[in-house]
């Protein structure tokens, strides 16, 4: 069985977007499953357009989504001198020739053929000139007019095309750039390429694409267009609809991995089967289960995909995709253990890091500032003798576990004749600031004993201090 060879080809003109991310991925999976190559290929031949920035923003939103490719990345620009050995190829086996025709000849061409009933394309004019190279000349592709051309595509099935209908496109400007025929095409030939798997946008071009091909006497690789991500209104995906760039998603707080997991099923399926973890996809990705169907973006899935995700990845592998958003903070990430603590706690309430960061602020402030609210409804006077008798309690610990902080709490509400509530509520202020947070022995288990009984002994102070009492 020949060795399965994909590849994922942007136009540096931009950022990579979830659509091309897509694109990347059905590609990269595809021949993960095979155990076949993946080749990353810059096409930068719009020179205007293209930038380094953007190539560079592509190839860091490929890192950190984790797709990795086996050869490249190769760059259309450096590749001039093969297309120009092509193109004569094709000059000398005269499937195609050069063509001095004027921007308005062309123009009244088209203008004629609708006015026939036909559809507006060049009428082969320069055709059989046999004209030499000029300074303005462009080189044509001689395209087949009699019969069809079949698009024998794994996903949509076969798909046919009157040749009739192809005009002699250009494969060189005159500026001597070639087009994107023509050099995806030359491309693909020389890298090897024999699965395309692309966005159903490019259905149009593959006829052309094809007789290319068959003009060098080259086998067309095996074709798979998949359809378009739309929006939840089905309209064409902007950025309305959530059609950001990979890397703003990283920065909002998003997992590759989750992004990933719900890119992959824009399109594709495995049952009801809703979560993967990547691993999980290589072994399961295959061509057969792409759908015929408009994937439908909808941004509240991804996020409750992405808080799955959050939950389901191990502490110290969370750590480094975190560690960012915490830095952007100004906060210490030295401890990575330290951290791992504090995800254990806060994984099972964040649907992004960011909201991770958020509600993680508590375990590294020195000076804790309670919620007006929180204070005024829990540091009443009735809860400064049970907070200072834990504190002493927590005092005379020598190993400080939770059976030995359950221990001390029992004490307190035995002393005070409360219940758990009356002493963990404060606590909780007490500790983190908040009404709301994760488990209290979580919570004290993460902070040490230390930091408890320094932040207890500061809320005692406070809720002496203040005047008028919280309570009136």
């Amino acid at each position: 069985m020949k060795t399965i060879i994909t590849r994922f080809p942007p136009s540096p003109t931009g950022y990579l977007h979830v659509g091309g991310a897509r694109t990347a991925l059905f590609n990269w999976l595809y021949a993960r499953h095979m155990k076949g190559k993946f080749i990353l290929r810059i096409e930068d031949t719009d020179l205007e357009r293209s930038t380094k920035a953007s190539a560079d923003a592509i190839l860091e939103s490929l890192e950190w989504l984790g797709i990795d490719w086996d050869e490249g990345p190769y760059f259309q620009s450096e590749r001039f001198d093969i297309y120009k050995e092509y193109v004569q190829k094709l000059l000398d086996s005269g499937n195609a020739y050069y063509c001095t025709c004027t921007a308005e000849e062309i123009e009244e061409m088209r203008k004629k053929a609708m006015a026939d009933g036909g559809k507006p394309k060049y009428n082969g004019k320069c055709r059989n000139k046999k004209l030499g190279k000029t300074g303005n000349a462009v080189v044509r592709f001689a395209s087949t007019s009699a019969g069809t051309t079949v698009l024998k595509d794994v996903i949509k099935g076969n798909i046919q095309f009157k040749n009739t209908e192809l005009d002699d496109f250009i494969i060189v400007r005159s500026d001597g750039v070639p087009t994107y025929n023509l050099a995806v095409v030359v491309d693909d030939i020389t890298m090897g390429i024999n699965t395309v798997i692309r966005g159903d946008d490019h259905v149009n071009n593959t006829p052309r694409q094809i007789q290319i091909y068959k003009a060098l006497g080259v086998e067309p690789p095996a074709y798979g267009h998949v359809p378009m991500v739309l929006g939840n209104d089905r309209s064409r995906l902007s950025k309305r609809h959530g059609a950001m760039s990979v890397t703003a998603y990283r920065d909002m707080g998003y997992l590759p991995d989750a992004l990933l997991n719900y890119l992959v099923r824009l399109g594709w399926s495995y049952g009801d089967q809703e979560f993967f973890l990547i691993d999980e996809l290589i072994e399961k990705f295959t061509l057969d289960n792409i759908g015929r169907s408009a994937g439908i973006f909808d941004q509240e899935k991804l996020l409750s995909l992405n808080a799955d995700h959050i939950k389901a990845s191990r502490p110290n592998k969370l750590v480094k995709y975190w560690q960012p958003f915490l830095k952007e903070r100004g906060l210490d990430t030295d401890d990575t253990l330290y951290l791992e603590k504090i995800i254990e706690t806060l994984n099972t309430r964040s649907k992004t890091l960011i909201e991770l960061t958020e509600g993680a602020l508590f375990y590294f402030q020195d000076e804790i500032s309670y919620e007006e609210k929180a204070a005024k409804k829990n540091f009443k006077p009735a809860a400064l003798k049970p907070l200072k008798l834990l504190c002493a309690h927590i005092e005379a610990i020598e190993e400080f576990n939770e059976a030995n902080l359950e221990d001390a709490f029992k004490k307190v509400m035995q002393s005070c004749e409360i219940k758990f509530g009356k002493i963990a509520q404060p606590l909780r202020v007490a500790l983190t600031g908040k009404a709301v947070s994760p488990g209290i022995f979580e919570i004290m288990h993460v902070l040490g004993k230390d930091a408890v009984i320094s932040r207890l002994k500061k809320a005692v102070i406070f809720m002496e201090a203040s005047t008028p009492p919280l309570s009136a």
